[in-house]
């Protein structure tokens, strides 16, 4: 790795302050994209989805848990496989310390995979994660939110994915997403928003201060360093795979 130029105190603070400037439009760009992200109009639910829990069986509705909303993570881990998603797994490693904020202010933090119940209890268990998980198995849930894809929807090549059609060689049968609820005081249930691929990366706190970090995120493609929790130390560091920056 290539050092940074090194300069004097006073010709840092000259660039650090311009990158401070840049910095504040970004936050408040942030923050007239959350305002137009309350703003957007809600679509009312009407179809019956059923979901598998520790506790039973229960509704959308039921998920809130007793909350006006509800955030739902799309978990990539479909029937039969041996282990969630790596990168889903990194997105979870950062759910259970939100969990008493995110309650307290009325909020319900689920996660939601096509595996059966009995596998996604396996892989938590494994995990060591706490936060609600549970299965949409035999539901449409998945596949009606665009994260979940049939044999006939891959064979045609072609499929819907972060509102727009991409071609069956960038698709496979899961894929990652977040999606938010709301419901009212008489019950009814509202779509309120989704999200795909890294539109929801700021959910990860582990990037957020490697970008602070002075060699960033280290990666040649995007999150490759990522293992699973307990994999790291099973292969190279990530101090091996440095960049080359020009």
């Amino acid at each position: 790795m290539q050092p940074n130029p090194v300069v004097s105190r006073e010709e840092w603070l000259v660039a650090r302050k311009a990158l401070l400037a840049k910095e504040k439009e970004a936050t408040h760009l942030r923050d007239e994209i959350n305002a137009d992200r309350l703003a957007l109009p809600w679509v009312k639910v009407d179809k019956n989805y059923a979901f598998d829990t520790p506790a039973g069986r229960k509704s959308l509705a039921e998920l809130f848990d007793g909350r006006s909303q509800l955030i739902t993570y799309h978990f990539m881990l479909g029937p039969g496989w041996s282990a969630g998603c790596r990168g889903c797994s990194f997105v979870a490693d950062h759910f259970d310390g939100a969990l008493p904020h995110l309650e307290h202010h009325d909020v319900t933090l689920t996660a939601v995979s096509r595996a059966p119940l009995a596998e996604i209890e396996r892989y938590k268990s494994r995990m060591g994660w706490r936060f609600p998980w549970v299965s949409s198995f035999g539901s449409d849930f998945n596949f009606d939110y665009h994260v979940s894809f049939t044999k006939d929807e891959l064979r045609n090549g072609k499929v819907v994915y972060n509102f727009r059609e991409i071609d069956l060689a960038d698709a496979s049968e899961e894929q990652p997403g977040l999606s938010a609820f709301c419901k009212d005081e008489a019950g009814a249930v509202y779509h309120t928003y989704s999200s795909y691929t890294r539109g929801f990366e700021e959910l990860i706190g582990t990037l957020m201060l490697l970008d602070r970090a002075p060699k960033g995120r280290n990666e040649k493609s995007t999150m490759d360093f990522v293992r699973r929790h307990d994999e790291y130390g099973k292969e190279e560091k990530p101090e091996s795979r440095a960049r080359s920056r020009g």
